[in-house]
């Protein structure tokens, strides 16, 4: 018989044994981890397979961070013990540390089978669903969580934050109430229930509830940064650079806050440090789908570009590529040879652009080239500042044959002011479409203006309210013959001015040196810069700005005192 064999039938040693193994858990509960360790580890000396010592020392593993080790240790635990709920769960947390989401979920389905009230493993379960993107099914586990306890704080507070994630969001804030009444000095949770109640457009509301997040959490960066949000939302981008800067003061590497800087930065007009923060974009979840990884450089300017074909990529909206592309010929201007990639429906209208070689529809096969730019980097690329925006306007031209034929259609209204109409954006591609989008109905004020007639630019769903224009508001309808950004850009050529809300339409007037009145919503896109009624990229643009969340009536007024002078 072996020594340890001998061992371990030797009471003394069983009962030595023991001991150990209860000064270890007595050490451990004391927060005397290495103490512990040290303990476990002589017990699995003596026995190689005790589950306790197995099972306890992988715990300190996992919370030590060491997650292979503790993988390990629990494995070999279950081996000796595969009826352990808690073993299954720790597992389970140690599996989902690791990111290997699959297997967790299997580890605490295991204890749940075994322990189904387990109200804790049912949150982890949630957890691990989520992660996994099976956010309905983790929705049950949390529910699950708190049936079985009521006052689970982690397991509501999670269904909730799970609920604003699949945008259920008088659900998500009913949940949150609920945490509340619970936990009213919870932070986190009076952060999150900020996030419903901005994602609900009750911006004061939203602002108030990061402010008392804030106050119990001072030193908190991401309800900084979501207050830095709410802050943007109201209108007060210094508030929000200050903000900001704290953010990253307590987390230099936080991308989000960073992101938030560089909107602050931009409509404040600090362009010289807020095109270098526009960069942080590249980091966040939301801007991953557009970026490229080519292989080739990354050109920011560093540089000489003459000589080399450089291939500039679309990244966000319509708008977007249409305020930036006035870039491509000034590379053509520096020697190079510039591809324009886009989207799909301005191919079209950009293809007879001054200096581009060639454009090409996003996902339609690269011709080769040496560097890359994505459009909105190329502000940071070319050092531009408020007084160097390349504003020669126009830089897109519609199509002449394009042009004589809306002339031949709009012939009828020889000798009336032409003034080209959007009421509203694309709500399924803009998260804040609802705050700066109206009704037709509310331009009712614009009707029976001598002499003026308007024409529709509208697309989408919003469009069908052209059939019921305001009594008396004269409005021609061609949208059904808006085929492209093309047939917009030969219509708009024909028109005297353009009357649009913060929408690609405005940049295109902006581009063809239309005259063009945008109807800016209170919390205005950072390319408008703050308080200021032109705009130094549009010089033929005024910006008539709600003086109030939501206040379109007064935007109009100005609107119509203005067109009547």
């Amino acid at each position: 018989m072996s020594s340890r064999a001998a061992a371990a039938h030797d009471p003394k040693a069983v009962q030595k044994l023991v001991r150990k193994l209860h000064d270890a858990v007595a050490a451990q509960r004391a927060g005397h981890v290495e103490t512990a360790a040290k303990l476990y580890v002589a017990v699995l000396r003596e026995r190689p397979d005790e589950f306790n010592a197995l099972h306890m020392l992988g715990l300190i593993e996992y919370q030590r961070g060491r997650l292979p080790e503790a993988i390990r240790l629990i494995t070999a635990a279950l081996q000796s013990e595969p009826n352990s709920a808690d073993a299954w769960s720790n597992l389970g947390l140690a599996l989902h540390a690791k990111r290997d989401y699959a297997k967790a979920l299997n580890a605490f389905d295991r204890a749940l089978a075994l322990k189904p009230d387990h109200a804790e493993v049912h949150n982890n379960r949630g957890t691990t669903l989520n992660s996994l993107e099976r956010h309905e099914d983790a929705l049950e586990s949390f529910t699950r969580a708190v049936a079985l306890r009521p006052d689970y704080l982690f397991a509501r507070f999670n269904q909730g934050s799970t609920l604003l994630g699949l945008g259920r969001f008088a659900d998500a804030l009913a949940n949150f109430e609920a945490t509340l009444a619970i936990a009213p000095n919870h932070a986190d949770t009076l952060c999150h229930r900020g996030n419903v109640l901005l994602k609900l457009n009750r911006v004061d509301d939203a602002f108030a509830s990061y402010s008392q997040a804030l106050a119990l959490a001072p030193d908190h960066p991401q309800i900084l940064q979501n207050y830095t949000v709410a802050l943007r939302h109201l209108g007060r981008p210094r508030e929000a650079l200050e903000s900001a800067d704290q953010a990253l003061r307590l987390k230099p590497d936080y991308a989000a806050a960073r992101f938030e800087q560089a909107i602050a930065l931009l409509a404040l007009g600090d362009f010289e440090r807020g095109w270098a923060a526009y960069e942080s974009r590249w980091q966040l979840a939301e801007f991953e789908p557009q970026r490229r990884h080519y292989g080739r450089p990354h050109w920011l300017g560093q540089e000489d570009v003459a000589g080399k074909t450089i291939l500039l990529h679309c990244e966000q909206g319509f708008g977007d590529t249409l305020q930036f592309v006035r870039y491509a010929p000034l590379l053509a201007q520096r020697g190079a040879t510039v591809i324009l990639e886009v989207q799909e429906h301005l191919k079209a209208l950009l293809t007879h652009m001054p200096g581009v070689s060639a454009v090409i529809a996003r996902g339609e096969p690269l011709p080769p080239f040496d560097l890359y730019c994505p459009l909105l980097s190329l502000p940071l690329a070319f050092g531009t500042r408020l007084e160097t925006i390349p504003a020669n306007v126009p830089y897109i031209a519609a199509d002449p044959a394009r042009v004589a034929h809306w002339a031949t259609k709009l012939s009828d209204f020889t000798g009336k002011t032409k003034i080209g109409l959007v009421w509203a954006g694309n709500s399924s591609a803009n998260a804040i479409d609802t705050r700066r989008s109206l009704r037709l109905s509310e331009f009712a004020p614009l009707a029976g203006l001598p002499g003026m007639h308007f024409f529709s630019l509208q697309k989408g769903e919003p469009s069908a309210q052209a059939q019921h224009p305001p009594e008396g508001f004269a409005l021609a309808d061609f949208s059904s013959d808006l085929h492209g950004f093309e047939d917009t850009a030969a219509l708009i050529a024909n028109l005297d001015l353009v009357i649009s809300v913060d929408t690609s339409v405005a940049h295109l007037a902006g581009a063809m040196a239309k005259p063009v009145l945008i109807l800016s919503r209170f919390d205005g896109c950072w390319r408008w810069l703050d308080h200021r009624e032109d705009s130094p990229w549009y010089p033929t643009a005024r910006l008539f700005h709600q003086k109030a969340p939501g206040a379109w009536d007064e935007v109009i007024a100005r609107l119509c005192h203005f067109v009547f002078k």
